[in-house]
């Protein structure tokens, strides 16, 4: 866009990105042609029209992505048109006439009436990083351009239509744009969040709500100490006891210990968790009882040889002062047969004697200030 302010369209205008972008433009002194599906429904307009300078230079036009011609009247005398109007829905039977035809279909209608109009200068395409990160042949040494794409056979393969939707579509756009002449920029958000203009929020927002609210099926749960390997396909058997899969720091690597917390979202049947992994080192006790605050229930893992330290009581204090109700988990049960060579009855007096242990400094802890806790054990045999 020059410097004279000119009249451009936004298609999809009540969606959360488009409304951001028509208020932007509004304050920036433009005239504003959006589309909408009905442009009577109150409820999915009203918050345009109470955006600053709409009165005077914001017009709403009912549109359709399906129904060539519906954009003419819209993008008519606009010197510029950002295309944020895309389908994002669920298939149920038929993902190519639900999905792909109305992405593919849609921006093309778009263009075709972007192409009718004699005023027009650019189009600004609002795409998705789904259209380059879906494929297996990633190169951490090769940077990401234009001719980075996502590959369609992957999407196919894996069913990702969305990200096959946004990957045609926009070849569909560059193509055609190249064929008539129109100025094309493409934009590839990631990740968006952040306030809501309108009544309904994004899609990436409802997400990350539901992470946060949706106490039913999601955990969070700080385990100490390290984790040395992950398992559930993170790892590929050969690499598992070997690979320290949460180290990610070069130091933590050479030094072989957890140095900064780390998390990782694992699933159980329909219930995400999300592990946070805190160092189990003394010097960094304030990882620990970060990562406390964050769970709502903690692990402890107690070696089966090496048994209780003054680490381990920090621990257990910690998750009492933050209410959680923590599981101890006997951890390397195989070195008790390996290393110590103790019998069957040997090693459950052992198991035993750390079992009372940490119960007896639970029960130290207890006072009428805080929730009693269950404390309950779990023997596993990393």
């Amino acid at each position: 866009m020059d410097q004279i302010k000119g009249r451009v369209c936004v298609t999809g205008a009540s969606g959360y990105l488009a409304s951001w972008l028509v208020k932007r433009l509004l304050l920036s002194g433009y005239h504003v042609t959006g589309t909408v599906r009905d442009p009577e429904n109150e409820k999915k307009v009203a918050h345009l029209w109470r955006l600053e300078g709409a009165k005077e230079r914001l017009r709403l036009v009912k549109a359709d992505l399906m129904e060539e011609g519906s954009f003419d009247d819209a993008i008519m005398e606009c010197r510029g048109v950002f295309h944020t109007a895309s389908p994002v829905l669920k298939p149920s039977s038929d993902p190519k006439a639900e999905i792909l035809e109305p992405a593919i279909e849609g921006t093309l209608n778009v263009l075709r009436s972007c192409k009718r109009s004699p005023s027009l200068k650019r189009v600004i395409l609002t795409s998705s990083s789904s259209t380059l990160r879906v494929r297996d042949d990633f190169d951490s040494n090769i940077p990401l351009d234009e001719s980075s794409w996502s590959s369609v056979e992957l999407c196919e393969r894996l069913q990702i239509w969305y990200a096959l939707s946004k990957t045609l579509a926009e070849k569909a756009a560059w193509e055609f744009c190249n064929g008539n002449g129109i100025d094309l920029i493409t934009v590839l958000p990631s990740f968006v969040i952040g306030p809501s203009l309108s009544p309904d929020l994004s899609s990436t927002t409802s997400d990350v709500l539901g992470l946060l609210t949706d106490a039913e099926c999601i955990k969070n749960s700080a385990s100490n100490p390290k984790l040395d390997a992950i398992s559930g396909g993170l790892l590929h058997p050969k690499l598992a006891g070997k690979l320290r899969f949460m180290d990610y720091l070069d130091e933590e690597q050479r030094r072989a210990i957890t140095m900064k917390s780390s998390s990782i979202a694992l699933r159980y049947k329909d219930y995400p968790i999300n592990l946070i992994d805190p160092p189990g080192h003394m010097d960094f006790c304030s990882e620990v009882s970060t990562a406390a605050r964050l769970s709502g229930g903690a692990l402890v893992l107690v070696d089966a040889v090496e048994g209780m330290h003054i680490q381990k009581h920090a621990v257990l204090r910690q998750a009492w002062i933050e209410k959680l109700t923590p599981c101890l988990v006997l951890n390397k049960i195989d070195r008790v047969i390996c290393e110590l060579k103790l019998s069957p009855m040997e090693a459950y007096n052992r198991l035993l004697k750390i079992v009372h242990e940490v119960n007896g400094i639970m029960s130290a802890y207890k006072s009428e200030v805080f929730v009693r806790f269950g404390f309950y054990t779990c023997w596993t045999s990393w």
